[in-house]
């Protein structure tokens, strides 16, 4: 048994908790981290507390009652700028679902209105976005044509829409708004970038004037579909294309170097669409190979409810379409309503997020709305624009209202190329280069995710390039798990402090013992290899001894202080190198465990087998007593155990 050199309060076994408590309190932390119903909670009147419950599901109820002249303001100036925006990318990325372009415009009337009501964003604009839109063309095209069965297609994307919807009601009713982050910033990247640039190519179809395009995604089958049709390339519907490609990218750049100007970039999809419809009108170009979309029909957003189709075989594509699109859809809103909402220093919920978009493409899919979320570069608009609340969204749906009432035969003579062009300038600004260069720079491994997922969907397919994402971010948990670091300690001089040897070379380590740190927790997946490690380390340090001729290794203290879990695999593995030391004549000392290891190890015997002496409070006090041990006598020899194998043989 040590005698401790000197009189350091003992490690505490914290008192047992019965296991229903300790269930409640786990799920708290997992599902309600941040304490949503905690003002709920503590007040005491019904009334108030109806009252909080309603503007805890309703936020519109929170902010209307501060809401004044100036805001309205504010909003309406906004609200018109990304209606601007709005109206001509809504109707572009309607045709890059492969669905009729009037679509567009009813998923800006619509979802706005409900996302107003129970979205907790100030900035967020909503409306359809490209990614999602390509997806959903992607993945029905593959069992419904939307030229040979149009109908069909359109139900089913608007399933799929319903689907998505209550996906993310789900996860945002149950409190699972982790699982959408298992996407990560790396592999958001990478995807981003990648399904941006097959939406850049796929409009090659519109610039060149083509009527036959390939459904597949990848840019060797859309390379081949274009150059297999090289005789049938329009000259005229290209040089119209890139002349309005310039000019929005030139708008993009002269808001980008002044943002003041961001009503330039901001007006110049709606200027192209005018202008264009102006040149085919006038010079009669829809004759002379220039594809326009034709009629529109007037009228705010008919009821498809009865459209939504659950039957089979169809509903699982729906199911599976819906999953996948409205997953991504919840990531990009989120993320853009969380970068918004930081700049203007308040906190949103992503929980409360989840509901307000699935209640809104619910509502949408009823309305004959497809999918929506929070674009960025329509919330960039609205941010730069100086929207206050989500009124922006209302002024921006009774705008589009208006158009679908009175404006959109105006439409008629709009040049497909003129869309394909506003997509391709909207797409360029996720090809974020800038942050690639920064993970190659920050970490390697990051930046090996992004490219996987950008050559995934670039050379396969999305769902391809997706489940590359999702498979490469889970590995690189694992990997987190599964090898969490170990390192040596040494003592810094002239203090008590003890770090990692490699990060401050200058720490000395102490002859007679090893001080090794263990950076996670340790669970079944990662047990084996920590065992491994703990020896070589042990293997490594005798050798360098015996080469050196000192004094011979008797202490091997583990620095538990990171190791915030611990699941019975571990505790074994404690277990079984406790006992690989004492055949070796070595013995374990634990330093700083936390509160649910020692309550682990409690349990398990652990302490009982080790000795409640060797486990101490901080490295510092582990080394005092073994250094007074080692000054005084040999440690008490621990029990040999027949047949248990050394490190280099397990």
């Amino acid at each position: 048994m040590c005698k401790r050199a000197l009189h350091y309060p003992q490690v505490e076994t914290p008192p047992p908790q019965p296991f229903l408590k300790s269930l409640k309190n786990t799920l708290n932390e997992i599902l309600f981290a941040d304490d949503p119903f905690r003002k709920i909670r503590n007040e005491s009147k019904t009334s108030k507390k109806i009252d909080l419950v309603l503007r805890h599901v309703f936020p519109i109820l929170e902010w209307a009652r501060g809401y004044n002249l100036n805001y309205l303001k504010s909003d309406v100036i906004s609200g018109i700028t990304i209606a601007s925006l709005a109206i001509p990318q809504g109707i572009s990325y309607a045709q890059l679902a492969n669905l009729p372009p009037i679509l567009g415009l009813y998923s800006s009337f619509v979802p706005p209105m409900v996302y107003a009501i129970m979205g907790s964003s100030k900035d967020l604009a909503v409306g359809t976005v490209a990614v999602a839109s390509l997806l959903t063309a992607a993945m029905l095209g593959k069992e419904v044509s939307a030229v040979e069965n149009p109908k069909l297609y359109l139900h089913l994307a608007f399933t799929a829409t319903f689907f998505a919807g209550l996906m993310q009601t789900c996860l945002g009713l149950l409190r699972l708004g982790f699982l959408v982050e298992i996407l990560s910033h790396a592999a958001i990247i990478g995807f981003m970038a990648g399904a941006a640039t097959v939406v850049c190519l796929q409009q090659l179809k519109g610039l060149l004037g083509l009527s036959h395009f390939t459904h597949s995604t990848d840019v060797v089958s859309v390379f081949r579909s274009i150059f297999s049709q090289s005789h049938m390339w329009r000259w005229e519907s290209g040089i119209l294309g890139c002349c309005f490609l310039f000019f929005l990218l030139t708008t993009k750049y002269i808001s980008k170097k002044r943002p003041k100007l961001f009503w330039i970039s901001a007006m110049a999809p709606l200027v192209s669409v005018i202008f264009g419809s102006l040149f085919v009108y006038f010079l009669h170009a829809q004759f002379h190979g220039i594809q326009i979309i034709g009629e529109l029909k007037k009228g705010i957003n008919p009821p498809s409810i009865t459209h939504l189709v659950f039957t089979s075989p169809y509903v699982t594509l729906a199911l599976k379409t819906g999953i996948i699109t409205g997953v991504l859809a919840l990531a990009e809103g989120i993320a853009v309503g969380r970068s918004f909402a930081m700049y203007k220093n308040y906190n949103i919920d992503g929980n409360k997020e989840m509901i307000a978009f699935g209640m809104m493409n619910i509502f949408g899919s009823f309305s004959s709305c497809y999918l929506t979320t929070g674009p960025f570069s329509r919330s960039a608009v609205n941010y730069n624009a100086g929207c206050k609340t989500a009124v922006s969204n209302v002024v921006m749906a009774v705008a589009v209202a208006v158009t679908l009432l009175f404006l959109t035969p105006l439409f008629f003579y709009t040049p497909l190329v003129v869309l394909s062009s506003i997509i391709i300038a909207a797409m360029l600004g996720l090809v974020d280069y800038e942050a690639a260069m920064h993970l190659w720079k920050l970490d390697k491994f990051d930046f090996f995710v992004c490219l996987s997922a950008f050559l995934g969907v670039v050379f396969g397919t999305i769902e391809i390039g997706l489940i590359l994402s999702v498979g490469i971010s889970v590995l690189r948990l694992l990997l987190f798990v599964g090898r969490p670091k170990i390192y040596l300690m040494g003592k810094i001089q002239n203090t008590e402090i003890y770090r990692n040897i490699e990060q401050y070379p200058q720490a000395t380590t102490l002859s007679g013992l090893i001080i090794l740190h263990i950076d996670g927790p340790i669970y079944f997946a990662n047990s084996s290899y920590l065992r491994d490690r703990i020896g070589r380390w042990i293997d490594e340090e005798e050798e360098k001894l015996r080469k050196s001729e000192e004094n011979s290794l008797q202490y091997i203290i583990l620095d538990l202080s990171a190791v915030g879990n611990i699941d019975t695999s571990g505790i074994s593995m404690l277990e079984e190198v406790n006992k690989i030391l004492g055949r070796r004549d070595l013995k374990l000392v634990i330093a700083n465990p936390g509160a649910e290891l020692m309550k682990k190890l409690s349990k398990s015997k652990f302490i009982e087998t080790i000795g409640k002496d060797w486990i101490h409070l901080t490295v510092a006090e582990a080394v005092s007593a073994c250094d007074h041990m080692l000054q005084t006598a040999k440690p008490d020899s621990p029990e040999i155990f027949s047949g248990v194998p050394e490190f280099n043989n397990v």
